[in-house]
């Protein structure tokens, strides 16, 4: 299903009668799907759609009335299908839905509420989720936030506000108890360390992205070999992983966190996966701007302020931050060489000229591995 007006229609007759046959809907008082919507950008893992549904819970109803009537702005999330190219090679939505519902029943953390689980693709021609919609704005990714928009035009001060904000956001979400128990589904196999699943997973990954056409990047493999050979000699204790810990996967109103979004990538996991991919994803682009002879915003996200931060309102200690830094790197590098090979697939650039510029930004993990 598309993004076309018509598919639109036939997503609005499809969802009415789903949401009409779950078993906590009153079908004999109707429902009504309307609004229906692609938001501006979506990002490349997910497919959404919005919507507005208005529903009577069963045995609420009363005759001729509309006492128990529900009304609510939803997103429907869905899994890409193969043909999309696909960033990922799983979409997990069950865990995806577990995560948020233990986050949000764990924390007094904004992540929205998770309503409705369909793993049956024939619904909408993918298995979905269906969420709370959320207001506030986030920090764009493109172009970076660090060249334009309103946090780059926040004075000084209130910049500060929102790192302390977010980091806050990593703590809270870093402090829920038992999370292998709370998500089983997340839970490394007894006696394994969940580093070395995470890594072992990343690797994985990345012999998929090669699957096609069977291309190593020298960078991502150079960083495995510097992970290996810098491996942490004990781990802090594992913990609940948002796993894509970025400003730009908050919503805010002001300097105030509305929403936690995008859990598709949640592990447990040392917390300073979190923290290097939260400190690394803002020097990326803080590096991109000095590139182009921005400004950026230099100062703001300081590795030693925040980690202080983290440190006083988790009460534990920050472990080998550096190796988590490169870590986040070698991650992310992954990630951009599969969207840059999705990128030439469907005809949207050129095969770049060698293997490791499939990586937008190369030079910088090769800076860091080479250290």
């Amino acid at each position: 299903m598309t993004s076309g007006e018509a598919d639109l229609d036939e997503f609005r007759e499809r969802l009415t009668a789903w949401l009409a046959a779950r078993d906590e809907v009153d079908a004999a008082a109707g429902v009504e799907i309307s609004e229906v919507s692609r938001p501006e950008s979506s990002g490349m893992s997910n497919i959404s759609v919005l919507f507005d549904a208005t529903w009577t819970p069963a045995g609420t109803a009363a005759p001729g009335g509309a006492a128990g009537r529900r009304s609510a702005q939803l997103v429907a999330r869905m899994c890409p299908q193969d043909e999309a190219f696909p960033v990922f090679p799983v979409y997990d939505l069950a865990t995806q839905f577990d995560v948020m519902r233990v986050v949000g029943e764990n924390t007094r953390l904004p992540v929205p509420r998770v309503r409705w689980l369909e793993q049956d693709p024939a619904i909408l021609g993918a298995p979905f989720l269906v969420m709370d919609r959320a207001s506030g704005r986030a920090p764009v990714d493109n172009p970076p936030y660090v060249f334009d928009g309103w946090l780059l035009e926040m004075a000084a001060e209130q910049q500060r506000e929102l790192r302390d904000a977010s980091v806050a956001v990593l703590a809270e979400i870093h402090q829920i108890p038992r999370p292998a128990d709370l998500v089983a589904s997340l839970a490394p196999a007894d006696g394994m360390s969940a580093l070395r699943v995470h890594v072992d997973e990343q690797r994985a990954y990345y012999e998929w992205t090669t699957r096609e056409d069977g291309m190593a990047i020298p960078v991502i493999e150079r960083a495995f070999d510097w992970i290996e050979a810098h491996w942490p000699a004990e781990t802090g204790p594992d913990v609940l992983s948002w796993g894509d810990a970025r400003i730009g996967n908050i919503l805010y109103e002001g300097t105030t966190p509305t929403a936690v979004l995008d859990w598709e990538m949640a592990a447990i996991a040392p917390a300073e996966v979190d923290l290097g991919w939260f400190l690394y994803f803002h020097d990326l682009f803080q590096d991109l701007a000095v590139a182009f002879e921005f400004p950026g915003i230099p100062h703001v996200f300081d590795h030693g302020e925040v980690v202080e931060q983290y440190e006083s309102q988790t009460g534990s200690t920050v472990r080998d931050l550096p190796f988590y830094y490169v870590y986040a790197g070698l991650r992310h590098a992954i990630i951009m060489a599969r969207i840059a090979r999705r990128r030439v697939h469907f005809g949207e650039q050129e095969a770049p000229a060698s293997p490791d510029e499939y990586v937008l930004h190369h030079t910088m993990l090769e800076r860091l591995i080479a250290d």
